[in-house]
């Protein structure tokens, strides 16, 4: 598995992910558009040619901003998720965010292992099904 940047060629296999690991995934077109966003720090895991898994990040007057992580589901619980948030964090930050399902316990018990702390709540912020968002931070 090779963590690479977000490219073109990567398109299809990340649109892909997005339709198996979100119930409201975004549209083609918009992971296109991140191509072309200066502020767009996007990465793929990589495997026998094909993305199973992505990190989408959006960086800011040193402030980053998670949009999205996801990885197949056949191939998770292989560091996958870890791989791609270790390469997100190599950039120049004062601190890093994002917010997760309460129910995704795996995806937050990650983010801590690596120095997210839980900032707080956002009330329904999730839909399909609706649920609560857990605003996790690390400063570094």
């Amino acid at each position: 598995m090779e963590i690479k940047d977000f490219t073109k060629e990567h398109l299809d296999d990340v649109y892909k992910i997005e339709k198996e690991c979100f119930s409201s995934p975004w549209s083609r077109e918009d992971l296109a558009k991140q191509l072309e966003i200066e502020t767009s720090h996007f990465y793929v895991a990589v495997e026998d040619g094909k993305a199973v898994g992505y990190m989408g990040l959006q960086i800011f007057s040193g402030e980053g901003y998670v949009t999205n992580v996801a990885v197949l589901p056949k191939y998770r619980k292989r560091g996958i998720a870890l791989a791609l948030l270790e390469k997100a964090m190599e950039n120049e930050m004062d601190f890093i965010t994002l917010e997760v399902r309460e129910s995704n316990l795996p995806a937050i018990k990650l983010y801590e292992k690596v120095g997210f702390e839980n900032m707080g709540i956002r009330p329904n912020f999730y839909e399909n099904p609706k649920e609560n968002a857990i605003i996790m931070t690390k400063y570094f």
